[in-house]
């Protein structure tokens, strides 16, 4: 799954652990969720949400919807 996770957080000014600290993952987690090798969960895709005041969709996107 693609998103926007790296580019949020660097608008933001916040580190890997920043984030880890707020969403209360690992930097290992968030690492991995912003390098595509990790999709979150739903309740934590929805903890980004809130934590961006953005909608899941707007993060996230389903590389096989962009081709229809």
């Amino acid at each position: 799954m693609k998103n926007r996770l790296r580019v949020l957080r660097a608008e933001r000014a916040w580190s890997q652990q920043d984030l880890a600290a707020a969403l209360e993952v690992s930097r290992q987690s968030v690492n991995a969720i912003e390098t595509g090798r990790y999709d979150p969960s739903l309740p934590l895709a929805f903890k980004i949400a809130d934590l961006f005041g953005m909608a899941i969709e707007d993060i996230f996107t389903n590389p096989s919807k962009e081709t229809e």
